[in-house]
């Protein structure tokens, strides 16, 4: 614009066409807005400026917050901006491990440490759960600590319910960190499953889940195959089969490859009877390279006998639970310098 005489300033005549000095016209036309009025919703402090200029003193007072990972494949991303996560770093649970579990990374991650998670954890220790297996129990199961607690409770009172003592529940919750995830009524049709395929009474299933609880929250098919191996492949009785899941219930879960293989080399190598194994069914859990070693190192010393009604009498239980140095001592009577000797003519 040029200075005019009287010291005001002018615009240049514009070349724009009509309408858009219409448009321009109306513009100008328009009320202009009270500061007042755009800061009364702001505290009354008006917006600084991207440009204003701030003195030492205040710079030194402004505190960047740290980014926040917006993607990362890592939970280590997150704990230096996550109180939760950090907090759960103390206690002991291992996050390496938590996010490999489908979602459980996303779930801590949407948790509140005094609202969500301290609750869960009274909880645990009300149940009987150690101050230093927290942090495990979390690592294996990170999902109880979205589950309802008032829900976690009834699961609880049921058990009570069916007569297991504290002490007892305590022991099955550690052991099986997922038990307190299914409802009642799972819990009700596991209980009956195994009193009435094993036909076990109820002292005896209570006994059985609570040395081995996980039977309460796996899958029910390798169990029903294992038990039709025993009867059908096998040839186990009904009273066998029952003695024998008692004693060592692990052989409800156990790969049915495993246990053809072991009973096949018992029975139809080393001569072992149906009731022998009823009575020593731990032999099962046992490897099979163990027992066979053995039994072809006393077979080459000639004292390969199994039969309890015969001198010099070996039962299943030593062939397989001693260590290496009393087995070849006491049993096999040799050295343990003899028994490695023979292992490498193998």
């Amino acid at each position: 614009p040029d200075r005019a005489k009287d010291g005001s300033f002018s615009s240049p005549k514009s070349n724009l066409p009509s309408p858009v000095q219409q448009e321009q016209a109306k513009a100008e036309t328009l009320p202009d807005l009270n500061a007042e009025i755009l800061y009364e919703d702001w505290d009354d402090i008006p917006p600084s400026s991207a440009l204003e200029e701030i003195s030492e003193e205040e710079a030194v007072q402004i505190i960047a917050e740290p980014l926040l990972p917006l993607q990362s494949s890592t939970l280590r991303d997150y704990v230096d901006h996550s109180e939760t996560l950090a907090k759960l770093v103390h206690l002991g649970v291992d996050l390496s491990q938590v996010e490999k579990r489908q979602k459980a990374g996303q779930l801590l991650l949407t948790l509140d440490f005094e609202k969500d998670i301290r609750k869960i954890l009274l909880f645990l220790k009300d149940v009987g759960v150690e101050d230093n297996q927290l942090g495990p129990f979390l690592t294996k199961n990170p999902y109880i600590l979205a589950e309802d607690l008032e829900a976690l409770e009834t699961r609880v009172a049921y058990l009570k319910s069916k007569k297991f003592g504290k002490a007892e529940i305590a022991q099955m919750v550690s052991r099986a960190p997922y038990l307190l995830l299914f409802s009642v009524e799972r819990l009700d049709n596991r209980l009956a499953f195994f009193k009435n395929e094993l036909g076990l009474s109820v002292k005896k299933t209570k006994d059985l889940v609570i040395r081995l609880p996980r039977l309460l929250t796996g899958k029910l098919e390798p169990v029903k195959e294992n038990l039709q191996v025993f009867q059908i492949e096998l040839g186990f009785q009904r009273n066998e089969i029952q003695q024998i899941m008692f004693k060592t219930p692990k052989i409800l879960t156990a790969s049915k490859k495993r246990l053809r293989q072991t009973f096949d080399y018992l029975h139809n190598i080393m001569g072992i009877p149906h009731h022998m194994l009823t009575h020593f069914p731990q032999v099962f859990n046992s490897k099979l390279l163990r027992i066979r070693e053995r039994h072809m190192f006393l077979t080459f010393l000639g004292r390969a006998q199994y039969d309890p009604a015969q001198p010099s009498y070996i039962s299943l239980d030593q062939l397989v639970s001693l260590p290496d140095e009393v087995f070849c001592t006491e049993i096999a009577k040799a050295s343990i310098q003899d028994f490695e000797k023979f292992l490498k003519t193998l």
